[in-house]
């Protein structure tokens, strides 16, 4: 009879911990995108470059902008 409260425990014990572990690393992951983009203005210029075009400052602000902006999700 003791064996059916134990099994309860495990199992509500691995969810929490389950529940715990993803939204510990959601918000690790969240502020490591914050402090360290994927992309930069390096990377904008590399882009456009590579695609023919020699991109002004102002090209690469506007770039900039839409990158930052659709971050903030």
């Amino acid at each position: 009879m003791n064996l059916v409260p134990a099994i309860i425990l495990i199992a509500a014990a691995f969810l929490g911990g389950l529940a715990l572990g993803l939204f510990v690393s959601q918000r690790m992951m969240k502020k490591q995108l914050k402090e360290n983009p994927p992309i930069n203005e390096d990377v904008i210029i590399a882009m456009m470059s590579q695609m023919g075009r020699k991109p002004s400052q102002k090209q690469v602000n506007q770039v900039m902008k839409q990158v930052r902006a659709n971050m903030d999700l």
